[in-house]
């Protein structure tokens, strides 16, 4: 079982510090990330599943979370989302079955 409180208290932490370090150039790239998601031609929560799908693809379970975690706010059903991972499947293959395992194991504590 993954601890949200815990992961998100870790996030929101670390990104505090990060961005109280003054580094332009983090905070322009922070800032970008933050705007590449916002609605525009495609909704929120079409970017959070492409932003899942990155996120298996390259194998980085604490952004998983993120976007699984952000997914479900969005309003993504388990059928979308299990859809996103198939096409994670396809693209990064068998070496992202162990993050595929993680997304679900994240899932399933975030709707408890």
């Amino acid at each position: 079982m993954v601890n949200i409180e815990e992961m998100r208290e870790y996030r929101a932490r670390m990104n505090e510090k990060v961005l109280a370090s003054g580094n332009l150039e983090i905070q322009r790239f922070f800032a970008l990330d933050d705007r590449a998601y916002k609605g525009g031609a495609l909704p929120v929560k079409t970017k959070e599943l492409m932003g899942l799908v990155a996120s298996v693809v390259l194998r980085c379970n604490e952004c998983i979370f993120y976007h699984i975690d952000r997914c479900l706010e969005e309003g993504a059903t388990n059928e979308e989302i299990d859809e996103s991972l198939s096409i994670a499947l396809v693209i990064g293959g068998s070496i992202a079955i162990p993050n595929v395992r993680f997304a679900f194991d994240v899932r399933e504590s975030l709707k408890k």
